[in-house]
């Protein structure tokens, strides 16, 4: 049985790496498994435990996430390491227990617009969906974490600004479904860090020891502000994707997730110790550019190395 304050230490942050399936939902080329596995592998050594492995969704549309039992199972027998899959219906959730994954996590569009472009549903039909997940849950042996993100909670593609007011309902409405954490996303990088920090700052407030994640894009640039404010506003778990890997759909031009490596520069930065080793981190960066070269990879690390470090690591990274 899953204590979520076992995985998710209350005050102390935690980062998640994303890019095994946010990054690569939208790659032309994706790793092989034995690639994939070689990323978990060396991000653990440098220090991450915390890892998005895919999504239990129908291998034909998305064949870049047809071993993700496989990639389960790689992040399971690391000791103290963290899997988490996307699932967005019941057929997914059964098939994400089977597998034993430590954390399942589901979407709740912010717009009633985009919950019916992205999900063909409405917003009260994908909460009905989080409260059958978190049946789900209780009933099965191992119980996981259940993690709710709500999509487009900062500007929606297609309908514009949102009502922060909105976005609180639907979090206390997630969090009375059964789940276990809320995220809040900027799923298009709409915002900038005064927005962020005032919805982060409300859903905080309304989740009381219930952790809360905040989830970003760097579409315009903010990412790593975003994160800041985030921070400074009681968010003590972020998402970010090694080499700034991702994009949604929904935005055209998107750069991708916030760059985990930067991620943790501004977390230690800001005296918010991640044990993670940012020189092994970046290295990492090589995996991907041996397994998807035409794909493009940021981050500021990566250019500049460690400050007054040599940036040897940084440039055989690219």
């Amino acid at each position: 049985m899953s204590n979520v304050h076992d995985i998710y230490p209350d005050g102390r942050i935690t980062l998640r790496e994303v890019g095994l399936r946010d990054g690569l939902q939208l790659v032309k080329t994706f790793p092989s498994t034995a690639a994939k596995r070689r990323w978990i592998e060396r991000e653990y050594d440098a220090g991450v435990r915390h890892f998005e492995v895919g999504s239990f969704l129908p291998q034909k549309t998305f064949p870049q996430f047809a071993d993700v039992r496989e990639i389960v199972a790689t992040v399971a027998a690391l000791p103290g390491a963290h899997g988490i899959a996307l699932v967005l219906n019941e057929r997914g959730a059964n098939e994400a227990l089977g597998s034993g994954v430590a954390e399942i996590a589901s979407v709740v569009s912010a717009t009633e617009e985009h919950s019916q472009a992205n999900a063909n549903r409405s917003r009260e039909q994908a909460i009905a969906n989080v409260r059958r997940m978190c049946d789900l849950r209780d009933a099965s042996a191992h119980r996981p974490v259940v993690s709710v993100a709500i999509s487009m909670a900062l500007g929606c593609s297609i309908t514009g600004a949102v009502d922060p007011k909105e976005v609180i309902r639907l979090s206390e409405k997630c969090f009375e479904a059964g789940a276990d954490i809320v995220a809040v996303a900027d799923t298009v990088g709409y915002s900038g860090p005064k927005a962020v920090g005032e919805l982060t700052e409300a859903v905080v407030k309304i989740a009381g020891r219930k952790p809360v994640c905040v989830h970003l894009h760097d579409t315009r640039g903010m990412g790593i502000a975003n994160a800041s404010a985030a921070l400074d506003a009681g968010a003590r778990i972020l998402d970010g994707s090694l080499g700034g890997l991702g994009g949604c759909p929904f935005a055209p031009g998107a750069t991708g997730n916030v760059v985990f490596e930067d991620l943790v520069f501004l977390c230690e930065s800001k005296g918010f110790a991640t044990g993670i080793d940012i020189e092994k981190l970046v290295g990492v960066r090589a995996i991907l550019r041996d397994e998807m070269p035409h794909e493009a990879l940021y981050g500021g690390l990566a250019r500049a190395g460690l400050p007054g470090k040599s940036i040897k690591v940084a440039a055989a990274a690219e």
